[in-house]
């Protein structure tokens, strides 16, 4: 099976991604050289690319990105529940805790999310602490004050 990587830079910063088996199954907010993968820019990394430029552009609101999520059945339970929260809106991870059906697992769908291995695909960043405050995002608080300020603003 063939591991392949691709760089793409974003207004945030390079991103990584990684494919197998013609499916994304990571992107890292930062150059990763010590891959044990191919450095190739495969149909896939091609509309991945487009789709990001679109996305900070303002012009796109849903990817279409064939995903492999790779985690417990939880996390792919809040994962799953992630890509349901719409373009340029906020939950509290306590809603999102509820939309899983464990309203006390504040804390654990916070790890789930920290865990993310797709971030923007899989939008973490829409999720936000109970009193408002932007918390959480494990690539940085200011990575995830823009994305949800860009979004945001697409709308107007």
């Amino acid at each position: 099976m063939s591991v392949f990587y691709y760089i793409i830079q974003t207004p945030l910063g390079p991103l990584t991604a990684i494919e197998e088996k013609q499916s994304l199954v990571n992107l890292f907010f930062r150059k990763v050289s010590d891959l044990n993968a191919i450095k190739k820019k495969t149909p896939l990394f091609a509309k991945l690319e487009k789709e990001l430029n679109d996305y900070f552009a303002g012009k796109l609101r849903v990817f279409s990105i064939p995903m492999t999520l790779k985690g417990t059945d939880f996390q792919k339970r809040v994962w799953q529940a992630l890509q349901t929260i719409p373009y340029g809106e906020v939950i509290t991870y306590q809603d999102l805790a509820i939309r899983i059906g464990q309203p006390k697992a504040c804390r654990a769908v916070g790890m789930a999310n920290h865990r993310n291995n797709l971030p923007i695909l899989i939008p973490c960043h829409r999720v936000i602490g109970k009193k408002g405050h932007l918390v959480g995002y494990s690539d940085g608080v200011e990575k995830k004050a823009f994305l949800l300020k860009l979004e945001k603003e697409s709308l107007l």
